[in-house]
Protein backbone atom coordinates (compact mmCIF):
# COMPACT_ATOMS: atom_id res chain seq x y z
CA UNK A 1 0.00 0.00 0.00
CA UNK A 2 2.86 2.36 0.78
CA UNK A 3 4.31 1.63 -2.66
CA UNK A 4 1.01 2.66 -4.27
CA UNK A 5 1.03 5.91 -2.28
CA UNK A 6 4.65 6.53 -3.26
CA UNK A 7 3.66 6.20 -6.93
CA UNK A 8 0.92 8.78 -6.35
CA UNK A 9 -1.63 6.19 -7.40
CA UNK A 10 -4.11 8.06 -5.19
CA UNK A 11 -3.80 11.82 -5.42
CA UNK A 12 -3.81 14.29 -2.49
CA UNK A 13 -7.32 14.66 -1.17
CA UNK A 14 -8.50 11.56 -3.04
CA UNK A 15 -10.21 8.66 -1.27
CA UNK A 16 -8.42 5.33 -1.22
CA UNK A 17 -10.43 2.33 -2.53
CA UNK A 18 -12.84 0.41 -0.26
CA UNK A 19 -11.39 -2.09 2.17
CA UNK A 20 -12.67 -5.13 0.26
CA UNK A 21 -11.00 -3.92 -2.92
CA UNK A 22 -7.71 -3.34 -1.12
CA UNK A 23 -7.84 -6.71 0.66
CA UNK A 24 -8.23 -8.45 -2.70
CA UNK A 25 -5.54 -6.42 -4.37
CA UNK A 26 -2.92 -6.92 -1.66
CA UNK A 27 -4.08 -10.41 -0.67
CA UNK A 28 -4.39 -9.60 3.05
CA UNK A 29 -7.05 -10.05 5.68
CA UNK A 30 -9.35 -7.23 6.71
CA UNK A 31 -7.60 -7.10 10.09
CA UNK A 32 -4.16 -6.72 8.53
CA UNK A 33 -5.42 -4.04 6.16
CA UNK A 34 -7.08 -2.05 8.92
CA UNK A 35 -3.92 -2.19 11.02
CA UNK A 36 -1.91 -0.84 8.05
CA UNK A 37 -4.42 1.94 7.49
CA UNK A 38 -4.41 2.78 11.22
CA UNK A 39 -0.61 3.15 11.08
CA UNK A 40 -0.81 5.43 8.04
CA UNK A 41 -3.48 7.54 9.72
CA UNK A 42 -1.32 7.79 12.86
CA UNK A 43 1.53 9.02 10.65
CA UNK A 44 -0.79 11.60 9.03
CA UNK A 45 -0.29 10.05 5.61
CA UNK A 46 -3.99 9.20 5.46
CA UNK A 47 -6.90 10.91 7.16
CA UNK A 48 -10.31 9.48 8.01
CA UNK A 49 -13.43 11.53 7.39
CA UNK A 50 -16.42 10.15 9.23
CA UNK A 51 -19.15 9.01 6.90
CA UNK A 52 -17.03 9.67 3.80
CA UNK A 53 -14.03 7.35 3.88
CA UNK A 54 -10.24 7.52 4.14
CA UNK A 55 -8.33 10.08 2.10
CA UNK A 56 -4.74 10.94 1.21
CA UNK A 57 -3.67 13.81 3.45
CA UNK A 58 -3.27 17.22 1.84
CA UNK A 59 -0.66 19.73 3.05
CA UNK A 60 -2.67 22.93 3.21
CA UNK A 61 -3.42 25.94 5.40
CA UNK A 62 -5.59 23.88 7.74
CA UNK A 63 -4.49 21.97 10.84
CA UNK A 64 -2.25 19.65 8.76
CA UNK A 65 0.03 22.60 8.03
CA UNK A 66 1.29 22.67 11.60
CA UNK A 67 2.45 19.08 11.54
CA UNK A 68 5.71 20.30 9.98
CA UNK A 69 5.72 23.93 11.07
CA UNK A 70 7.31 23.96 14.49
CA UNK A 71 7.20 27.63 15.49
CA UNK A 72 4.80 29.57 17.67
CA UNK A 73 4.52 32.78 19.62
CA UNK A 74 5.70 32.73 23.20
CA UNK A 75 2.07 32.54 24.30
CA UNK A 76 1.63 29.31 22.31
CA UNK A 77 -0.44 30.80 19.48
CA UNK A 78 0.31 29.54 15.96
CA UNK A 79 -0.31 31.46 12.75
CA UNK A 80 0.15 30.43 9.14
CA UNK A 81 3.41 32.07 7.99
CA UNK A 82 3.79 34.46 5.08
CA UNK A 83 6.62 33.49 2.72
CA UNK A 84 8.80 35.95 0.82
CA UNK A 85 11.09 34.48 -1.83
CA UNK A 86 14.55 36.07 -1.82
CA UNK A 87 16.28 34.00 -4.52
CA UNK A 88 15.96 30.84 -6.58
CA UNK A 89 19.06 29.36 -8.20
CA UNK A 90 20.41 26.07 -9.49
CA UNK A 91 23.68 24.89 -7.95
CA UNK A 92 25.74 21.72 -7.65
CA UNK A 93 25.52 19.66 -4.48
CA UNK A 94 28.59 19.89 -2.27
CA UNK A 95 29.65 17.08 0.04
CA UNK A 96 27.25 18.03 2.84
CA UNK A 97 24.20 18.59 0.65
CA UNK A 98 24.88 15.42 -1.33
CA UNK A 99 25.04 13.38 1.86
CA UNK A 100 21.85 14.90 3.27
CA UNK A 101 19.87 14.32 0.07
CA UNK A 102 21.41 10.99 -0.95
CA UNK A 103 22.87 12.46 -4.14
CA UNK A 104 26.18 12.30 -5.92
CA UNK A 105 28.52 15.22 -5.29
CA UNK A 106 27.94 17.69 -8.09
CA UNK A 107 24.32 16.66 -8.71
CA UNK A 108 22.01 19.52 -9.65
CA UNK A 109 19.94 20.99 -6.85
CA UNK A 110 17.65 23.97 -6.53
CA UNK A 111 18.61 26.48 -3.83
CA UNK A 112 15.74 28.53 -2.41
CA UNK A 113 16.41 31.42 -0.05
CA UNK A 114 13.26 32.72 1.63
CA UNK A 115 12.02 34.62 4.66
CA UNK A 116 8.88 33.80 6.61
CA UNK A 117 7.01 36.02 9.01
CA UNK A 118 3.61 36.63 10.54
CA UNK A 119 2.67 40.16 9.53
CA UNK A 120 4.75 41.80 12.25
CA UNK A 121 8.15 41.19 10.69
CA UNK A 122 10.41 38.34 9.58
CA UNK A 123 10.96 35.43 11.92
CA UNK A 124 12.70 32.73 9.83
CA UNK A 125 15.41 32.97 7.18
CA UNK A 126 15.51 29.69 5.28
CA UNK A 127 18.05 28.09 2.97
CA UNK A 128 16.38 25.17 1.17
CA UNK A 129 18.04 22.60 -1.10
CA UNK A 130 15.93 20.37 -3.38
CA UNK A 131 17.05 17.63 -5.81
CA UNK A 132 16.38 19.01 -9.28
CA UNK A 133 15.45 15.53 -10.51
CA UNK A 134 12.43 15.44 -8.18
CA UNK A 135 11.21 18.93 -9.10
CA UNK A 136 12.12 19.26 -12.79
CA UNK A 137 9.54 21.94 -13.68
CA UNK A 138 10.09 24.20 -10.68
CA UNK A 139 10.73 27.83 -11.53
CA UNK A 140 11.22 31.08 -9.67
CA UNK A 141 8.00 32.45 -11.16
CA UNK A 142 6.07 29.45 -9.90
CA UNK A 143 7.32 29.97 -6.35
CA UNK A 144 6.50 33.68 -6.45
CA UNK A 145 2.99 33.27 -7.80
CA UNK A 146 1.84 30.18 -5.86
CA UNK A 147 0.70 31.12 -2.37
CA UNK A 148 0.15 27.63 -1.04
CA UNK A 149 2.65 26.16 1.46
CA UNK A 150 5.80 24.65 -0.05
CA UNK A 151 4.93 21.12 1.03
CA UNK A 152 1.54 21.52 -0.62
CA UNK A 153 3.31 22.56 -3.84
CA UNK A 154 5.66 19.59 -3.60
CA UNK A 155 2.68 17.28 -3.24
CA UNK A 156 0.27 18.78 -5.77
CA UNK A 157 2.72 19.81 -8.50
CA UNK A 158 5.32 17.03 -8.32
CA UNK A 159 3.76 14.13 -6.44
CA UNK A 160 6.40 14.47 -3.69
CA UNK A 161 4.69 13.80 -0.37
CA UNK A 162 6.62 14.74 2.77
CA UNK A 163 5.70 12.16 5.41
CA UNK A 164 8.29 12.83 8.11
CA UNK A 165 11.13 15.15 9.07
CA UNK A 166 14.28 14.98 11.16
CA UNK A 167 15.44 18.18 12.83
CA UNK A 168 18.35 19.31 14.96
CA UNK A 169 18.47 22.62 16.84
CA UNK A 170 21.45 24.63 17.99
CA UNK A 171 22.20 28.17 19.17
CA UNK A 172 24.06 30.55 16.87
CA UNK A 173 24.74 34.24 16.26
CA UNK A 174 23.36 36.27 13.38
CA UNK A 175 25.71 36.70 10.43
CA UNK A 176 25.48 40.04 8.57
CA UNK A 177 23.40 38.27 5.90
CA UNK A 178 20.91 36.78 8.34
CA UNK A 179 20.82 40.00 10.39
CA UNK A 180 19.68 41.87 7.29
CA UNK A 181 17.04 39.28 6.42
CA UNK A 182 15.65 39.10 9.95
CA UNK A 183 15.99 42.81 10.85
CA UNK A 184 18.25 42.15 13.82
CA UNK A 185 21.74 43.30 14.76
CA UNK A 186 24.73 41.23 13.57
CA UNK A 187 25.71 38.92 16.40
CA UNK A 188 22.18 38.73 17.80
CA UNK A 189 21.28 35.30 19.22
CA UNK A 190 19.34 33.04 16.84
CA UNK A 191 18.28 29.42 16.65
CA UNK A 192 19.66 27.38 13.77
CA UNK A 193 17.44 24.47 12.76
CA UNK A 194 18.69 21.78 10.37
CA UNK A 195 15.95 19.71 8.71
CA UNK A 196 15.88 16.79 6.32
CA UNK A 197 12.40 16.01 4.98
CA UNK A 198 11.58 12.50 3.79
CA UNK A 199 8.99 11.01 1.49
CA UNK A 200 7.93 7.37 1.36
CA UNK A 201 10.58 4.67 1.86
CA UNK A 202 12.81 7.18 3.67
CA UNK A 203 13.70 9.04 0.48
CA UNK A 204 15.22 12.45 1.38
CA UNK A 205 13.55 15.21 -0.65
CA UNK A 206 14.59 18.45 1.07
CA UNK A 207 17.49 19.79 3.14
CA UNK A 208 16.68 23.02 4.96
CA UNK A 209 18.61 25.28 7.32
CA UNK A 210 16.48 27.85 9.15
CA UNK A 211 17.71 30.75 11.24
CA UNK A 212 15.07 31.84 13.72
CA UNK A 213 14.60 35.13 15.57
CA UNK A 214 13.25 34.04 18.96
CA UNK A 215 12.49 37.51 20.34
CA UNK A 216 8.74 36.87 20.04
CA UNK A 217 8.61 33.27 18.77
CA UNK A 218 9.90 29.90 19.87
CA UNK A 219 10.62 26.47 18.46
CA UNK A 220 7.98 23.96 19.56
CA UNK A 221 8.02 20.59 17.83
CA UNK A 222 4.51 19.68 16.73
CA UNK A 223 3.12 16.29 17.71
CA UNK A 224 -0.09 16.48 15.67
Amino acid sequence: MVAALARSEWKPGEAIPPEKVLCTRFNVSIGTLRKAIDELVAENILVRQQGRGTFVTVHNHGPRLFRFFNYERHDGHRDAPELTLISFTEIKADKVVAAKLGLAIGAKVFNIISVRGFGDGPVLAEDIKLPRALFPRMTEDQLRTHHSPLYSQYQNEYGVNVVRIEEGVRATLASPEHAELLHVEPGAPLLQVHRVAYSFNDQPVEYRISHVNTEHHQYARSVT
